[in-house]
């Protein structure tokens, strides 16, 4: 059996893809029925696809070791070639956005290739190429700041990730050392990252002008492939937020407060929930996933196969090192049809979310990766409901991984309506800086300021300065790397909120719902899947407050006396 450190990566010949895309599509053009067209498209994705192998294998063993000279350089030289790839997707979408037989394909392939393929040409033009590619290696010069981070602390270095333990300490001075720490770190490189962002914004604003647009707001949405839904019914989307999710989230820290016996939540203390310290998982990372594979067989057969796959092939980098990017995701690698987990397990509970997180976007795509390569993902708010409904389903079995399962499930349900807030104003933020790209650095912190009091009122400071300056959004990556991509999780969580609300009502129903969006992977816009699922749309007035009403409810009925 061939596992992950043996899959051959070999640098992609660009102008060889190209020239063997352009000989098809020619091809393509001239065809003269519907069938002699299908067939080309099954040509076009195996070469598509095997590029898609190539980029993905160097993304995931750069960001394993950043280090790694061979790896960082294929990640750069990719990153620095990236316009050439986005023209190669472009013709293909303009040749299938012109067929002559495009009924014909439509009622094959159905509606959203065609929709998302008219987005794809909305979005690239020849005279873009070399600002993609400035674009991509700017973003890249964000990774690498943050994965090169040596945080000073207790005599010791660390990086961001490592220091979670810390943060999370059971002991006040503990924590409180080392959030000072972190942010004496983030302080010193305040300038750096405005200046990153700065230029990332200017090219990013320069490349919609040149498309046509007034600004990169539209274009944005264009390229997170947001078919049925605008900035208006977002904007909407926040007013709920915060007229029904706020007020909750305030009760919510006014109980910890109350709990812990604190006047206000400083930064250090606020993800301390219990003064007790938060659940930790039991076991160490190597154990942690090994009893994923009994939480997976006995959830059902179709994730019992999966695991089983992931484990045998060595499809997870789990735990966090030196020299390895922050974060975690799941991306998929054609040519060997197999998901991949990249996470970085700090010994919090967060090792045992991530688990399930990712696990649940590699789920969705191991049972997807059938279809055509544009429906392998779904878009991202749609594949956010697959990793945080996983979350969910999952709880029955978080005795393997916590001694208490309670605890940690109240915590977990907490974080997940606290984020609703946050997760809103990094959208607003976005909005504000893209209607406004000649905004300084000076402004852009200030106006996160503005949305902190807004929607995060709770925020005690302490006098950090890094946080009072207005730069907290810093550490947040997606504004740096994927614009727009984060009301995606709050969209998400709203659904999963209501997976979770099922699955207490009737498991075997809710769980059928969501293998069959799973199966459908990438084939309906967001909305559509939503409804396929049986849920309400997150935009559909009513939805947030009925979901906070059950969550508080459950909340309220918890047993919180052995915490």
């Amino acid at each position: 059996m061939t596992t992950f450190q043996n899959y051959e990566y070999k640098r992609p010949d660009l102008n060889a893809v190209g020239e063997s895309i352009d000989k098809l599509l020619t091809q393509f053009n001239d065809a003269d029925s519907a069938e002699t067209q299908v067939a080309i498209i099954d040509e076009i994705n195996k070469v598509r696809n095997h590029l898609d192998t190539a980029m993905n294998l160097a993304y995931i063993r750069a960001s394993i070791d950043t280090n790694d000279e061979f790896y960082s350089k294929e990640r750069d030289f990719l990153d620095e070639n990236g316009g050439e790839v986005v023209q190669i997707e472009s013709k293909y979408y303009k040749a299938l956005a012109n067929s002559k037989f495009k009924d014909e394909l439509r009622e094959k392939y159905g509606d959203q290739l065609f929709d998302l393929a008219e987005l794809f040409v909305k979005q690239y033009d020849d005279s873009i190429k070399e600002l993609l590619n400035k674009e991509n290696k700017i973003s890249s010069e964000y990774s690498k700041l943050v994965a090169s981070a040596e945080i000073e602390f207790n005599g010791e270095t660390y990086t961001f990730a490592q220091m979670g333990q810390f943060l999370e300490s059971d002991d006040r001075d503990t924590r409180k050392a080392a959030k000072l720490a972190v942010e004496s770190y983030r302080a010193d490189l305040i300038d750096q990252y405005d200046e990153i962002y700065d230029r990332l914004v200017k090219v990013r604003h320069q490349i919609a002008v040149k498309l046509g647009f007034d600004n990169f707001i539209e274009l944005g949405y264009v390229r997170m492939r947001r078919v049925d839904y605008t900035p208006d019914m977002v904007k909407k989307y926040r007013d709920q937020i915060h007229k029904h999710v706020v007020p909750v989230a305030e009760s919510l820290y006014k109980a910890q407060m109350k709990r812990n016996g604190w006047d206000s939540i400083k930064p250090y203390d606020e993800p301390v929930v219990f003064l007790s310290g938060n659940e930790k998982p039991k076991d160490d990372g190597k154990t942690i996933l090994e009893n994923g594979r009994k939480m997976y067989k006995e959830l059902s057969p179709e994730t019992d196969e999966f695991y089983q796959f992931m484990m045998d092939r060595e499809l997870f980098d789990a735990e966090a090192k030196k020299g390895k990017e922050a974060g975690g995701y799941c991306t998929f690698i054609h040519d060997y049809n197999s998901p991949f987990i990249f996470s970085n397990f700090n010994g919090t509970d967060h090792d045992i979310t991530v688990l399930t997180h990712e696990a649940g976007h590699a789920f969705q795509v191991y049972r997807s990766q059938n279809l055509l390569p544009d429906y392998l993902w779904p878009t991202h708010e749609s594949c956010e409901i697959h990793s945080m409904s996983m979350e969910f389903f999952t709880y029955k079995w978080m005795d393997l991984f916590f001694n208490n399962a309670n605890k940690f499930k109240y915590k977990h349900i907490g974080d997940g309506i606290k984020f609703l807030p946050y997760g809103v104003a990094v959208d607003e933020f976005q909005h504000i800086v893209y209607a406004n790209p000649e905004m300084t650095p000076e402004e852009r912190r200030a106006e996160w300021s503005k949305l902190e009091k807004k929607y995060l009122p709770h925020k005690d400071h302490d006098g950090i300065e890094s946080l009072e300056s207005g730069a907290f959004w810093h550490r947040q990556g997606h504004i740096f790397s994927m614009p727009f991509y984060y009301i995606d999780y709050t969209l998400a969580q709203v659904c999963a909120f209501q997976f979770f609300k099922r699955s207490t009502e009737d498991f075997e129903a809710a769980w059928k719902d969501y293998l069959h969006i799973c199966d459908i992977g990438g084939s309906l816009p967001f909305n559509k899947i939503v409804e396929s699922a049986h849920l309400r749309s997150p935009f559909q007035e009513g939805t947030l407050e009925d979901t906070m009403t059950f969550l508080e409810d459950y909340l309220d009925e918890m047993d919180t006396s052995n915490f």
